[in-house]
């Protein structure tokens, strides 16, 4: 499970995908991320921290943005467009960071029984205080307040959507599972768990009736869906794209055959469902050769365009841009490459392990100590003998054993001073669970903590 990173810069290029211009890099007029430290009732010891954009509506819509495991608010934020978007379309983004632990650190709960009881306690009642909060702070609109996550946090989109449907209007997951899925936290780790294991198959009503069993009695309007999965994820199986479609389809009343397929972008394969009006109400993309690690560029955007966001018809901002335009010379034809070449500098390594019987994962965090950013990274280290990474996310790996080099990929390769990106990857061992040694950054040794 995962957690990303991105370079913030003060230019903002523009990024055409899917008909919809996406900021990939933050203006210079753009507003900070602050910490809001009493948010009110908060069962779940979470940390919260919000984004509002100076360009803004008088009523903004919220978007609650949600990391994946090992990872935090401010990491999200860094590594993901919804911020830079926000700039562009003026909603506000909650990032709460997770503190529970169940074989990885700072995950999402949606394995205790707490936590999958409307109003029970944990972690989703602590995300409904900050929501509450923003409402009241910025008087943000009620009536169009989102969700989306990557891993864990998708994982949190699709539970937050099942018990608070009066809350949220649409969801987009990331490598999400489907609500109810997790027993209890002894089945959250790769390695002992049912519903990652590969094999998780229920009907859709038995899906659909864990949903409706999260609100008793609710008859309202659902929010809508939107699922994302890359068909080469081996630490949340892809396989459970299908069953958290089935559990989707079956609490809108739909046929689990689509009512349309297209493919709006290359290796983007998308379905949609839509109810008897025409309003696609669940629409999954199947990420062709993707690993654990989404989202990529412009599926933010994407997610926007879901949940309407993008639409022109946002009401004036409360704060005007700044009065110098943006300039009119057209970008080069040939455009910059995505990763920069790669600078040296010092840097300090953090590892977690959490081991089973013949395997692990690992999540590896990367933190600038030097006095200049880095831009473009490639860590090198070394593997005990008997470990073989066989999946791994936020950066790429190679070879898979002995001396292996992990590089950025194209959202994370900007690592500021005194910041830092997190990585992981999930091997199997013959034995030797020890994590990995003699860490260098762009050929500088790096300090272990």
């Amino acid at each position: 499970m995962t957690i990303k990173r991105k370079l913030l810069l003060a230019l903002a290029v523009p990024l055409v995908t899917a008909g919809l211009v996406v900021p990939t890099l933050r203006p210079a007029y753009a507003a900070s991320l602050t910490e809001v430290t009493s948010f009110g009732d908060n069962p779940g010891r979470m940390r919260m921290h919000v984004y509002v954009p100076d360009n803004r509506p008088a009523k903004p819509a919220t978007v609650v943005a949600m990391h994946g495991c090992g990872g935090s608010g401010p990491g999200f934020y860094s590594g993901s467009e919804f911020a830079s978007l926000a700039d562009r379309y003026g909603y506000i983004v909650i990032y709460p960071s997770a503190t529970q632990q169940a074989g990885f650190g700072n995950c999402f709960d949606t394995w205790s029984d707490a936590a999958k009881r409307r109003g029970g306690g944990s972690d989703p009642v602590s995300i409904i205080s900050m929501i509450r909060y923003v409402q009241q702070q910025y008087a943000a609109d009620p009536d169009r307040v989102y969700a989306t996550g990557s891993s864990s946090g998708g994982m949190m989109t699709n539970h937050m959507l099942a018990l608070y449907p009066d809350v949220f209007k649409a969801g987009a997951a990331f490598m999400g599972v489907p609500f109810n899925c997790f027993a209890n936290a002894a089945d959250y780790p790769p390695g002992s768990s049912q519903c990652t294991g590969g094999n998780m198959n229920r009907t859709p009503q038995q899906w659909g009736d864990a949903v409706r069993q999260a609100y008793p009695g609710y008859s309202g309007p659902r929010p809508r869906v939107q699922l994302w999965h890359g068909t080469n994820d081996t630490l949340v199986p892809y396989s459970l794209l299908q069953e958290t479609i089935e559990q989707w389809t079956n609490v809108f009343g739909l046929s689990q055959t689509p009512t349309s397929t297209d493919t709006p972008q290359a290796n983007w394969n998308r379905r949609r469902y839509a109810d008897s009006s025409g309003t696609v109400q669940v629409e999954a993309y199947s990420i062709q050769g993707a690993g654990h690690s989404l989202p990529s560029g412009g599926m933010a955007a994407a997610a926007l365009q879901f949940f309407g966001l993008t639409n022109p018809t946002t009401p004036p901002p409360t704060t005007p841009p700044p009065t110098t335009p943006p300039p009119t010379t057209p970008p080069p034809t040939t455009p910059p490459p995505t990763t920069p070449p790669p600078t040296n500098g010092a840097c300090r390594v953090t590892v977690a392990v959490n081991a089973w019987n013949n395997g692990l994962t690992e999540n590896i965090t990367i933190t600038n100590t030097g006095t200049s950013a880095v831009n473009g990274w490639s860590l090198v280290f070394t593997l005990p003998s008997g470990q073989t990474i066989t999946s791994g996310w936020n950066a790429t790996y190679s070879p898979n054993s002995g001396q292996v080099t992990a590089r950025n990929v194209a959202y994370n390769g900007g690592i500021p001073v005194n910041g830092s990106v997190t990585i992981g990857f999930q091997a199997s061992h013959s034995g030797n669970n020890a994590r990995p040694s003699s860490f260098t950054l762009n050929g500088a040794s790096c300090t272990v903590a």
